[in-house]
């Protein structure tokens, strides 16, 4: 069922990408074709500056923030860096958002959750992140809430993967290039997810004028990053038992990694907006639409 403050909303005329130098700001650049957008990148606009945010997002009608710190692992060492982007540079970009009047679309991740169930996370279960760049992205999502709560949507996405940027199908395809076999984990679930159907997702929630809510925007279904491996392996020709399955003990890293990062897409029903198609199907269509460069000997 649609909200009922859906549809009543101010015409959307333009759109601010707040971390357009990302893989997905960087798509978000060429969706939402009927308004006007606008990117900034981490060099164009510093989000932990306050006064800077205010002035830059003025004239928005809608902001999508894209911008995080996304180094994992660094942020276990680096939390007060991770903590001025996710949490205060949220908080900054919900502030500017309020002061536009402007409709707030803050994309974060699973690793709010701590990866420990065995069921889909619903958008209401409990966060209970286990490593700093979690914490810091739970931080920013409350921040939000505080500032702007009548008028912000949370993105909630995972296991990204899109043709700007380092990505897992990326790494996976150069490696299968120079290596016979590749060990990759098996005991970690999650949904991979191409960084244009989350900016269909985002078209979807603006074009509806959504107020608020969370929601989950990954991919359907569930996989491991062996079998999404494999999976690649597949469109590309070649022998899928190239890639052996191994276990993240064999990958010790300085922040843990969810064993289960499977989110559920109950909101979008709700909403009365499609649910998000299956990662097969979606990667069979990146395949064609470009990801298969990766796997060329020439590129």
């Amino acid at each position: 069922m649609v909200g009922a403050l859906e549809g009543a909303r101010i015409p959307v005329k333009k759109v601010i990408v707040v971390g357009s130098g990302g893989m997905l700001g960087h798509d978000l650049l060429t969706g939402f074709r009927e308004y006007s957008v606008t990117g900034l990148t981490r060099k164009q606009l510093d989000i932990t500056d306050l006064e800077s945010t205010i002035g830059a997002l003025s004239d928005a009608d809608v902001v999508i923030n894209a911008a995080a710190y996304t180094a994992v692992d660094d942020a276990e060492s680096n939390r007060e860096a991770a903590f001025a982007v996710n949490s205060t540079g949220a908080r900054n970009v919900a502030i500017a958002s309020r002061h536009a009047g402007a409709s707030l679309f803050h994309v974060s991740t699973d690793y709010v959750f701590d990866g420990r169930s065995s069921v889909p996370y619903s958008e209401d279960s409990r966060p209970n992140p286990t490593t700093v760049y979690g914490e810091s992205k739970l931080a920013g999502e409350r921040a939000v809430v505080e500032e702007h709560g009548d008028n912000s949507v949370i993105l909630r996405t995972s296991w990204l993967y899109g043709f700007n940027g380092h990505s897992f199908p990326r790494t996976i395809l150069q490696a299968g290039l120079q290596r016979e076999t590749l060990d990759v984990v098996d005991d970690q679930w999650g949904q991979p997810t191409w960084t244009q159907d989350v900016v269909a997702m985002l078209e979807h929630l603006v074009d509806r004028g959504v107020p608020t809510g969370v929601f989950h925007g990954t991919n359907a279904g569930q996989t491991t990053w062996h079998h999404f491996a494999q999976a690649l392996f597949v469109l590309a020709g070649w022998d899928p038992e190239r890639v052996k399955p191994t276990s993240s003990e064999a990958f010790s890293r300085p922040a843990s990694r969810p064993s289960w990062s499977v989110l559920g897409h109950t909101a979008w029903e709700n909403h009365g907006i499609p649910s998000p198609r299956e990662w097969q199907t979606a990667l069979q269509e990146a395949w064609k639409a470009g990801l298969s460069r990766y796997a060329d000997p020439a590129s």
